[in-house]
């Protein structure tokens, strides 16, 4: 890991706090980076025209007890990698061979757009119960790596 490493991460975390999850521990920022440069951000929260849990007050999926790592579909909002791909793709802006800095390893769900989406790279800080995202991202040949807080 090197300065731009540490300097991305910081970016990813800044985002996550734009978060609109009901639960502070569901905050998650995604940062994508081309050549040095950032191409689109994403945090987790409801599609455009959907309220939000805050707004809501509540978090459908504690309300119903799922467990961290399953039935993603069952909740109001949209993964931050996801918004970060989706961003681009509205913007039309190739992310074609770039990395990912995300708050949190990716899901499977996740992993299978950023693998469509050429991203190359995942670099994490936390991780995430969801051991078939890697055996994806290892097929595909996406290199992940988990950032370590002293590698600044």
């Amino acid at each position: 890991m090197d300065k731009w490493d540490h300097r991305f991460m910081e970016m990813a975390r800044l985002v996550s706090t734009w978060s609109s999850c009901y639960t502070a521990n569901r905050a998650i920022g995604a940062v994508v980076v081309k050549d040095k440069r950032v191409m689109t951000t994403g945090y987790n929260g409801a599609p455009a025209g959907i309220r939000t849990c805050k707004d809501k007050a509540g978090c459908l999926r504690r309300e119903r007890n799922i467990p961290s790592g399953t039935h993603a579909e069952i909740c109001y909002a949209v993964h931050a990698e996801q918004n970060a791909v989706v961003q681009a793709a509205k913007l039309g802006i190739s992310i074609d061979g770039a990395t990912m800095y995300c708050t949190h390893q990716p899901c499977s769900v996740c992993a299978k757009i950023i693998i469509n989406a050429g991203i190359r790279r995942i670099v994490y800080e936390q991780g995430y119960p969801d051991p078939f995202a890697l055996d994806l991202f290892s097929e595909a040949g996406v290199t992940l790596e988990k950032y370590e807080v002293s590698a600044q």
